[in-house]
């Protein structure tokens, strides 16, 4: 088996786990992972007997998302669309994977790292945990699949309103609005999500694999046509003079001043 940098596989007899392993900075995204995770995926199509696969972060966080820092790199400047290239690849080898995809969230889940839990098919979260679909605070639009993850869970308009929002969300209002399947006691988390790996390795899992393969292939050029469009949209955002200042005041913790330009 691989190692990697940035992230963690193992492999049991029918289930695997994928750990986010960049604890020091909150497992945030940078191209590295995304690479790895590219490639994490890719190895995972051809394990014909894994049947679940349990994605966590190591820490005390899932993931706080893109590496923001990383973005007031001038010298990294160019490798924005690059990078746009590895999460398109990334994503649709996640969305396609053919498994059940089980997420298990504690501390943050922003951005980036939001996007990633909602395309799992069964969601868990510490009910201590945040999530937040906010890439609006820094000039960006979200990425990663995030539009189509978040339409699928809410519908158009309140997807539209949420993402307009930005809002760090407490781990039961997430639940409330669909974008979590269930909600853990506080440490709990893990083990609730390995209670219900049990559960599906003891089901006709086969039949319910053969049910998710169906309904992606139906939904699968949409995610890619979004994927395209984010990842556009994000290099013009990425231009504007509210996204520096947003990545900024992030940076300086204190408040932008967006002007629309």
């Amino acid at each position: 088996m691989k190692t990697y940098e940035t992230i963690e596989l193992t492999l049991f007899e029918r289930s695997a786990t994928l750990t986010l392993n960049r604890p020091m900075v909150m497992n945030a995204m940078n191209a590295t992972m995304m690479k790895e995770l590219s490639d994490c995926f890719a190895t995972l199509k051809k394990e014909p007997a894994i049947q679940v696969l349990l994605i966590k972060g190591a820490g005390k966080a899932f993931s706080a998302g893109g590496d923001i820092k990383a973005m007031l790199n001038t010298e990294e400047a160019f490798d924005m669309e690059e990078m746009m290239r590895y999460l398109k690849v990334m994503v649709e080898a996640y969305y396609t994977l053919p498994m059940i995809t089980v997420a298990a969230v504690q501390g943050a889940a922003a951005g980036l790292g939001f996007s990633l839990a909602l395309g799992a098919d069964i969601i868990f979260a510490d009910e201590e945990s945040k999530l937040a679909m906010n890439f609006i605070g820094i000039g960006l639009v979200p990425d990663g699949g995030g539009h189509f993850f978040m339409t699928e869970r809410l519908g158009a308009m309140k997807a539209k309103q949420l993402i307009w929002q930005g809002e760090i969300m407490e781990a039961k209002k997430a639940q409330e609005l669909g974008l979590v399947d269930y909600l853990a006691p506080k440490g709990d988390v893990l083990a609730m999500a390995d209670q219900m790996i049990g559960q599906l390795l003891a089901s006709p899992i086969l039949s319910m694999i053969e049910t998710k393969k169906i309904i992606h292939a139906q939904k699968l050029p949409m995610l890619q046509d979004v994927l395209t469009r984010e990842a556009a949209a994000q290099s013009r955002m990425r231009k504007t003079a509210d996204h520096l200042e947003g990545i900024q005041a992030f940076v300086e913790k204190r408040q932008p001043k967006f002007e629309g330009k």
